[in-house]
């Protein structure tokens, strides 16, 4: 048994050297690299672009440990390269994040030739992974909703929805206050925590009655606490 597990826990690419061991470690990071991105789809938001590019990071990261493998001059010439690259996108969720450096960990292991240790590790992080995303780990603050409220220059919104979020709402805090319109209009921005038996309509219908029918709006947003 020792034999046994020392024989299929060691490198495939000691044991394999050559085509056979690169076409096996590659094939192998193309489907942990599909089974990466299934996670990452699961009842969540996703752009097809980043599904693509986490089935294909392992094997390009495989390929690039593989080349610069023992080499300390090609190792540093590539990750100056690197270093040089500038991403132009949009900024990322910490969830998206999370998957890319695990795509990149599934990569660093199949490029060492370690396939099953590859494999167990899909099994646990995607496993937990799955497991996060299907319960309601993290949403302690998912019924927040943002309540924004256009009113004209000459009220004053200290007090002036007090008496209407009481009646719609559980809580309800003023979080931010700009001027719009060269400053003729003012919009408030709050955070409130609908009540069980709110009628949302109701509740916008009696806000647009004291802000003189001007613009109104109810749900949520991406908060800033998303992004790395």
């Amino acid at each position: 048994m020792p034999d046994f597990l020392s024989t299929i826990t060691q490198s495939v690419t000691r044991a394999m050297p050559g085509v056979g061991g690169v076409l096996l470690c590659t094939a192998c990071s193309l489907v942990f690299g599909l089974g990466i991105a299934f996670a990452y789809m699961f009842r969540s938001r996703y752009s097809r672009s980043l599904a693509i590019t986490l089935v294909l990071i392992p094997a390009v990261v495989q390929i690039v440990v593989m080349l610069v493998n023992g080499n300390l001059g090609v190792g540093l010439a590539t990750a100056g390269a690197f270093g040089l690259m500038r991403f132009r996108s949009l900024q990322g969720k910490a969830q998206e994040i999370a998957c890319l450096f695990f795509a990149m960990a599934i990569g660093l292991a199949t490029g060492m030739g370690y396939l099953l240790y590859a494999f167990l590790f899909l099994l646990l992080v995607g496993g937990a992974y799955l497991l996060l995303t299907h319960s309601r780990f993290g949403q302690g603050n998912a019924d927040i909703r943002v309540l924004r409220i256009a009113i004209p220059e000459s009220l004053d919104y200290e007090a002036l929805f007090d008496d209407v979020l009481a009646r719609h709402t559980a809580e309800a805090e003023l979080q931010q206050v700009r001027t719009t319109d060269l400053g003729s209009l003012y919009e408030l921005t709050y955070h409130v925590r609908l009540k069980r038996d709110a009628d949302q309509k109701a509740l916008l219908d009696e806000l647009r009655c004291r802000n003189g029918n001007l613009a109104v709006s109810l749900g949520r947003e991406l908060r800033d606490f998303e992004a790395l």
